[in-house]
Formats: structure tokens, C-alpha cells, sequence
């Protein structure tokens, strides 16, 4: 649209990681010698050196090489660490016709404790193209049951190489995957609301942390409300009825702990099979939909004028609350609704719409 890191770092946003070439970069200390080597020779045989190494640097990382993969682990737990086979045991079509619910099953002997801290939401797993040597994460939609099932909502893009890969797949398949990988660190009663912003597959974060703090709660504990502002191009783009069922029913008899609002660019086409019409907004999410999730609470142009847009000042835009945005989707989206992302995949400055309205850092947080 994703690598474990040191706990000191920031968690790795989900859906801002590139496709991963699965090799150790080694190469490094190799040419700073060959260069030292050719310092003193002739111009004409420093060049053909130069492309010779230059080549020798392409094939090394274009090649697929296995060696130099993180190690496959058939009766290990699963890890960040090593690739653990699993079987492909659903793939299923969606309205969408580039998307497709798939379901990857972790054998039993490869199930880790699923209490541990990694498994609480949002967390990813990698998934491996062996034909490519590619890696790229995904989000189960449930987490990951007691019989080692997940299921994940994937899009088939022209230039996503494990997306297309996936979608080729059969039931019975083997897929090699790794993680878990934290994406975002959720702490129950950190917040006093939470409203995540989405488009197309960036609901998929939204989803897993809905699903394991509301859906799947016999009763509630945390005091967080959510709020879910999610876009498509098209009623049938909007995600299957198998995601979005369970949240609308939810949302309809909790409306104190859940509030879904569903947008689509334009209403033409064929329905989608879990959503009349009548309750999608035309139009794209922008400071309008978000004042309007907001109650209108948001800082007057004095404040924002001699205060920045640090988030210092937030909880006095929301009558004492404190506030998260979580932002998931195609980059132009993210951009329109937080700002661009920074250097490397970092959070950058807080932008567009809710740089508009005053929120800093503090207050968003870009996946």
C-alpha cells in the first residue's frame, strides 16, 4: 500500500510500507573497498570497474536468492524472526471483484500464546511471494483464533506484486508468513475517543481494533468511544458484507460506543449487498464530516493562529476529551486528511483537514 522493530522505536504504520526485497545488504563494505582499490587506476578503468560493481549490485539484489531470506521454521512458533509455512484454506470473492477475503491457518504446533502482548491490536503479519522473493504485510481482519485462522480483506492492484500473488492462490496452497508486527499500540482507557479515518483496504486496521475491543466483547470495559468516517469510489468498492454487517448492526443498537459513517464518490453502479443507498454520503471525507464527528468542537482561528498546530490545546476543543485520529488509506487521502507522510515513512508534519482544525501530533497518528 510494511519489518520488526526495537520497542524503542515507533510502531511501523501498516499502511505506509513498501513491498520488502528479502535480502541483507551486505554489499556495502564490498564496494567501499573495490573503490579504494581502483582510487589510483585511470579514469577510463575506474568506470568500467564502476559499472562492473554497479552490476554486480543489481544481480545481487535483483536475483532471488533464498540464502539470504530470513529462514523458514516448519515446527517453530510463530515469529517476526523466521517464516513459518501455513495453508491458503478460503479464498472467497468479494463485490469488488479486485478484492477477496482470503483465510490463511497457522498449523497448531506453530500457534503461539495468543494472550501475549503482540497479539493485541493493531498488529500485522507478513506475507512472503516465493516467486519474487517480495514480502508485504497485511492486517487479519479477526486477529488470530484458537485454531490458528486469519482472515484478511485484500485488493489485487496492477502494481502490487503479493496482492496479485495472493489472489492467484487456491485453498490448499502454502503460503510462508512472519510477525506478528505491532502497527500501532492501542491502550485501553488511554483515549476518550478514537476516530479513525479510511479508504478502500485501510479499514482493515480499524476493523481488527473494532472487532477486539467491541465485537467480540461479551461486555464492555473501555470507556473509548469509536468513531469510523470510511470512503470508497463505489457502493460495491465499500468492504464486503461480512465486515461491514457486523459493524452496522453494531453501531445501530450502540450508538454511545460506535458511530460508522460510510462515503462514496459516487453512487452510480450496481447496490452493495449490505448497504441501501440511502445511507451512504456522496462526497469525499473532509473537514465538514469530521466537525461533524466532532460535534462542531473544534478550535477557533485565534487559537490556531498563536497556538500552531502542536495539539497542546486539543482537550479544550473537546469539552475536557482527549482525542486520536487514526488515518488509513491511499496516500493522496492521508494527505488531504492529516498531511503527507515524512522521510522514510515517518509521521511527518500534521496536515490538511486536521491541520486545519488545529490538531498536532499529539493528536494523529498517520498508519
Amino acid at each position: 500500500m510494511l519489518r520488526s522493530r526495537p520497542s524503542a522505536r515507533p510502531p511501523v504504520p501498516c499502511c505506509r510500507i513498501r513491498p520488502t526485497v528479502l535480502r541483507i545488504s551486505v554489499f556495502k563494505h564490498a564496494f567501499t573497498n573495490a573503490a579504494t582499490s581502483v582510487h589510483s587506476k585511470a579514469r577510463t578503468t575506474s568506470l568500467l570497474v564502476g559499472l562492473g560493481s554497479a552490476a554486480l549490485v543489481a544481480s545481487y539484489f535483483l536475483w532471488p536468492n533464498s540464502s539470504r531470506a530470513a529462514p523458514t521454521k516448519t515446527n517453530a512458533l510463530l515469529s517476526p524472526t523466521h517464516f513459518t509455512p501455513v495453508e491458503l484454506t478460503a479464498t472467497e470473492p468479494c463485490p469488488d471483484p479486485n478484492t477477496r477475503l482470503i483465510t490463511l491457518t497457522v498449523p497448531r504446533q506453530s500457534i503461539p500464546p495468543l494472550t501475549q502482548a503482540a497479539f493485541q491490536p493493531i498488529w500485522s503479519i507478513y506475507v512472503k511471494d516465493d516467486d519474487i522473493q517480495v514480502e508485504r504485510p497485511f492486517t487479519p481482519l479477526e486477529g488470530i483464533d484458537y485454531d490458528g485462522r486469519m482472515r484478511f480483506w485484500i485488493k489485487r492492484y496492477d502494481n502490487g506484486e503479493v496482492g496479485r500473488w495472493l489472489h492467484s492462490r487456491k485453498a490448499g496452497d502454502k503460503i510462508e508468513i512472519r510477525g506478528p508486527l505491532k502497527t500501532w499500540l492501542w491502550q485501553e482507557n488511554e483515549w476518550d475517543e478514537v476516530i479513525m479515518i479510511s479508504g478502500g483496504t485501510g479499514i482493515t486496521p480499524f476493523y481488527q481494533l473494532i472487532h477486539k475491543e467491541l465485537l467480540s466483547q461479551p461486555s464492555i470495559t473501555s470507556k473509548t468511544r469509536f468513531t469510523l468516517l470510511h470512503s470508497s469510489r463505489r457502493p460495491t468498492e465499500l468492504p464486503p458484507a461480512e465486515m461491514l454487517r457486523p459493524l452496522l448492526a453494531y453501531s445501530q443498537a450502540h450508538p454511545d460506543r460506535l458511530r460508522l459513517s460510510l462515503f462514496v464518490d459516487s453512487s452510480e453502479g450496481p447496490p452493495h449487498p449490505a448497504v441501501p443507498v440511502s445511507w451512504l454520503t456522496v462526497g469525499r471525507i473532509g473537514k465538514p464530516a469530521i466537525e461533524h464527528a466532532m460535534g462542531s468542537r473544534t478550535r477557533s482561528w485565534w487559537r490556531t493562529l498563536f497556538s500552531g498546530s502542536s495539539g497542546e490545546d486539543r482537550e479544550d476543543d473537546t469539552n475536557g476529551k482527549k482525542v486520536m485520529f487514526l488515518v488509513c488509506g491511499p496516500d493522496p487521502m492521508v494527505a488531504a486528511i492529516a498531511g503527507p507522510y515524512g522521510r522514510n515513512f515517518s509521521q511527518g508534519d500534521v496536515g490538511g483537514a486536521l491541520g486545519e482544525l488545529g490538531y498536532g501530533r499529539e493528536s494523529v497518528w498517520k498508519l
